[in-house]
Protein backbone atom coordinates (compact mmCIF):
# COMPACT_ATOMS: atom_id res chain seq x y z
CA UNK A 1 0.00 0.00 0.00
CA UNK A 2 1.16 3.77 -1.21
CA UNK A 3 2.53 5.49 1.48
CA UNK A 4 2.04 8.77 -0.24
CA UNK A 5 -1.14 10.17 -1.29
CA UNK A 6 -0.73 11.23 -4.49
CA UNK A 7 -4.63 11.74 -5.57
CA UNK A 8 -4.90 14.43 -2.89
CA UNK A 9 -1.50 16.43 -4.47
CA UNK A 10 -2.96 16.24 -7.74
CA UNK A 11 -6.36 17.52 -6.42
CA UNK A 12 -4.81 20.09 -4.23
CA UNK A 13 -4.47 23.74 -6.47
CA UNK A 14 -1.17 25.11 -7.69
CA UNK A 15 -0.53 28.40 -6.16
CA UNK A 16 1.33 30.60 -9.28
CA UNK A 17 1.77 33.90 -7.21
CA UNK A 18 4.42 35.12 -6.55
CA UNK A 19 5.96 31.45 -7.59
CA UNK A 20 5.10 28.11 -8.04
CA UNK A 21 3.65 26.38 -4.75
CA UNK A 22 1.42 23.73 -3.36
CA UNK A 23 0.38 23.21 0.49
CA UNK A 24 -0.78 19.47 0.83
CA UNK A 25 -1.75 18.63 4.74
CA UNK A 26 -3.03 14.87 4.52
CA UNK A 27 0.03 14.13 2.08
CA UNK A 28 0.77 10.71 4.10
CA UNK A 29 -1.79 8.16 4.54
CA UNK A 30 -3.37 8.15 8.35
CA UNK A 31 -2.40 4.84 8.84
CA UNK A 32 1.17 4.99 7.72
CA UNK A 33 2.03 8.21 9.57
CA UNK A 34 2.30 6.39 13.46
CA UNK A 35 5.33 4.37 11.80
CA UNK A 36 6.64 6.79 10.16
CA UNK A 37 6.76 9.31 13.00
CA UNK A 38 7.90 6.38 16.18
CA UNK A 39 10.65 5.67 13.06
CA UNK A 40 11.86 9.02 12.03
CA UNK A 41 15.63 9.25 12.13
CA UNK A 42 17.24 10.34 15.52
CA UNK A 43 18.60 14.11 14.57
CA UNK A 44 20.26 15.26 17.81
CA UNK A 45 21.73 18.37 16.12
CA UNK A 46 20.69 21.54 14.44
CA UNK A 47 20.87 21.79 10.71
CA UNK A 48 20.33 19.24 7.81
CA UNK A 49 21.98 15.94 7.99
CA UNK A 50 21.84 13.92 4.80
CA UNK A 51 19.75 10.66 5.11
CA UNK A 52 23.09 8.29 4.41
CA UNK A 53 24.62 9.16 7.83
CA UNK A 54 21.19 8.00 9.57
CA UNK A 55 19.62 4.98 11.29
CA UNK A 56 16.46 4.15 9.85
CA UNK A 57 14.17 1.58 9.72
CA UNK A 58 12.08 -0.35 6.98
CA UNK A 59 8.85 1.64 7.32
CA UNK A 60 10.71 5.10 7.12
CA UNK A 61 12.99 3.13 4.31
CA UNK A 62 10.19 2.24 2.27
CA UNK A 63 8.61 6.07 2.37
CA UNK A 64 11.71 7.29 1.02
CA UNK A 65 11.78 4.95 -1.80
CA UNK A 66 8.38 5.88 -2.90
CA UNK A 67 9.64 9.52 -2.62
CA UNK A 68 12.36 8.71 -5.22
CA UNK A 69 10.32 6.73 -7.18
CA UNK A 70 9.03 7.01 -10.55
CA UNK A 71 5.54 7.97 -9.82
CA UNK A 72 5.67 10.49 -7.21
CA UNK A 73 7.90 12.15 -10.04
CA UNK A 74 5.55 12.18 -12.25
CA UNK A 75 3.02 13.81 -10.11
CA UNK A 76 5.48 16.37 -9.51
CA UNK A 77 6.36 16.96 -13.12
CA UNK A 78 2.39 17.42 -13.81
CA UNK A 79 1.52 19.39 -10.85
CA UNK A 80 4.94 21.92 -11.66
CA UNK A 81 5.01 21.62 -15.55
CA UNK A 82 8.52 20.57 -15.03
CA UNK A 83 10.87 17.85 -16.75
CA UNK A 84 12.50 15.93 -13.94
CA UNK A 85 14.58 12.60 -16.18
CA UNK A 86 17.33 12.87 -15.68
CA UNK A 87 18.00 14.77 -12.68
CA UNK A 88 19.04 13.48 -9.28
CA UNK A 89 17.21 13.90 -5.84
CA UNK A 90 19.05 14.51 -2.83
CA UNK A 91 17.10 14.03 0.65
CA UNK A 92 18.51 15.18 4.18
CA UNK A 93 16.66 15.13 7.37
CA UNK A 94 16.11 18.19 10.35
CA UNK A 95 15.21 16.88 13.98
CA UNK A 96 16.79 20.27 16.16
CA UNK A 97 16.02 24.20 15.67
CA UNK A 98 18.06 27.11 16.57
CA UNK A 99 16.78 30.07 17.51
CA UNK A 100 18.90 31.61 14.45
CA UNK A 101 17.52 29.33 12.31
CA UNK A 102 14.65 30.28 9.23
CA UNK A 103 16.46 33.04 8.01
CA UNK A 104 14.89 33.74 4.57
CA UNK A 105 16.53 32.89 1.33
CA UNK A 106 15.18 31.24 -1.78
CA UNK A 107 17.13 28.49 -1.66
CA UNK A 108 20.34 28.03 -4.51
CA UNK A 109 20.14 27.79 -8.54
CA UNK A 110 21.48 24.32 -8.61
CA UNK A 111 18.17 23.11 -7.07
CA UNK A 112 15.06 22.87 -9.55
CA UNK A 113 11.97 21.41 -7.05
CA UNK A 114 12.07 21.68 -3.21
CA UNK A 115 10.02 19.25 -1.49
CA UNK A 116 9.72 19.39 2.11
CA UNK A 117 7.41 16.78 4.80
CA UNK A 118 7.15 17.52 8.15
CA UNK A 119 6.92 15.69 10.96
CA UNK A 120 5.78 16.95 14.19
CA UNK A 121 2.63 16.46 16.43
CA UNK A 122 0.16 19.25 16.11
CA UNK A 123 2.27 22.57 15.79
CA UNK A 124 0.98 25.07 18.38
CA UNK A 125 4.25 27.17 18.34
CA UNK A 126 3.95 30.91 16.56
CA UNK A 127 7.43 30.27 15.39
CA UNK A 128 8.87 27.23 13.30
CA UNK A 129 6.38 27.99 10.71
CA UNK A 130 7.62 28.42 7.52
CA UNK A 131 6.31 31.36 5.40
CA UNK A 132 6.43 31.90 1.81
CA UNK A 133 6.90 35.33 0.83
CA UNK A 134 6.58 38.01 -1.80
CA UNK A 135 10.12 39.62 -1.12
CA UNK A 136 12.93 38.97 1.85
CA UNK A 137 10.55 40.42 4.43
CA UNK A 138 9.23 38.00 6.77
CA UNK A 139 6.24 39.92 7.09
CA UNK A 140 5.18 40.10 3.42
CA UNK A 141 3.59 36.91 4.26
CA UNK A 142 1.60 35.05 0.75
CA UNK A 143 0.83 31.50 3.15
CA UNK A 144 2.33 30.20 6.38
CA UNK A 145 2.43 26.28 6.92
CA UNK A 146 2.62 24.40 10.19
CA UNK A 147 4.66 21.73 10.22
CA UNK A 148 2.30 19.01 11.17
CA UNK A 149 2.80 15.49 10.87
CA UNK A 150 1.89 14.46 7.24
CA UNK A 151 2.10 17.92 5.83
CA UNK A 152 3.72 18.64 1.82
CA UNK A 153 5.26 21.92 0.49
CA UNK A 154 6.02 21.79 -2.47
CA UNK A 155 7.85 24.58 -4.58
CA UNK A 156 9.69 24.85 -7.62
CA UNK A 157 12.79 27.21 -6.85
CA UNK A 158 12.80 30.67 -8.56
CA UNK A 159 14.97 33.34 -8.01
CA UNK A 160 11.90 34.90 -5.97
CA UNK A 161 11.40 32.12 -4.32
CA UNK A 162 11.54 33.68 -0.96
CA UNK A 163 10.57 31.39 2.80
CA UNK A 164 11.79 31.70 5.93
CA UNK A 165 9.71 31.41 9.28
CA UNK A 166 10.06 32.74 12.84
CA UNK A 167 12.14 32.11 15.72
CA UNK A 168 11.82 28.68 17.06
CA UNK A 169 14.55 26.84 19.50
CA UNK A 170 13.85 23.02 20.20
CA UNK A 171 12.68 20.00 17.94
CA UNK A 172 11.04 20.77 14.38
CA UNK A 173 11.47 17.44 12.05
CA UNK A 174 11.60 17.98 8.64
CA UNK A 175 12.55 15.73 5.64
CA UNK A 176 13.73 17.76 2.58
CA UNK A 177 14.05 16.11 -1.02
CA UNK A 178 15.32 18.48 -4.07
CA UNK A 179 15.67 17.65 -7.62
CA UNK A 180 18.85 19.18 -8.36
CA UNK A 181 20.73 20.33 -12.19
CA UNK A 182 23.42 17.72 -11.99
CA UNK A 183 25.10 14.88 -10.01
CA UNK A 184 28.17 17.03 -8.87
CA UNK A 185 25.59 19.27 -6.47
CA UNK A 186 24.22 15.97 -4.60
CA UNK A 187 28.53 15.11 -4.05
CA UNK A 188 29.07 18.87 -3.27
CA UNK A 189 26.24 19.51 -0.77
CA UNK A 190 25.99 15.87 1.05
CA UNK A 191 29.83 16.65 1.61
CA UNK A 192 29.10 20.17 3.05
CA UNK A 193 26.17 18.72 5.08
CA UNK A 194 28.30 15.63 6.17
CA UNK A 195 31.04 18.15 7.44
CA UNK A 196 28.75 20.62 9.38
CA UNK A 197 27.31 17.73 10.82
CA UNK A 198 30.39 16.35 11.99
CA UNK A 199 31.34 20.04 13.48
CA UNK A 200 28.37 20.00 15.23
CA UNK A 201 28.95 17.01 17.28
CA UNK A 202 32.37 17.93 18.11
CA UNK A 203 32.75 19.85 21.81
CA UNK A 204 31.90 23.01 22.13
CA UNK A 205 35.27 24.61 21.95
CA UNK A 206 36.80 22.83 19.14
CA UNK A 207 33.61 23.98 17.47
CA UNK A 208 34.04 27.45 18.48
CA UNK A 209 37.86 27.46 17.49
CA UNK A 210 36.87 25.94 13.92
CA UNK A 211 33.85 28.41 13.11
CA UNK A 212 35.92 31.76 13.68
CA UNK A 213 37.11 32.23 10.39
CA UNK A 214 33.70 31.33 8.98
CA UNK A 215 31.42 34.17 7.12
CA UNK A 216 28.64 31.91 7.26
Amino acid sequence: MSVLDLHVLRNTPLIRDPFDFVIVPGFIAAGALPALMAGYPAVSTPGSVPLSQLRYGDAFSAFVAELEGPAFRAAVEEKLNVDLAGRPTMITARGRCRAKDGKVHTDSATKIVTVLIYMNPAWGESGGRLRLLRSPDLEDVVAEVPPDAGTLLLFRRADNSWHGHQPFHGTRRALQMNWVTEAAVVERELARHSFTARLKRMNPFARRALSTGSRS
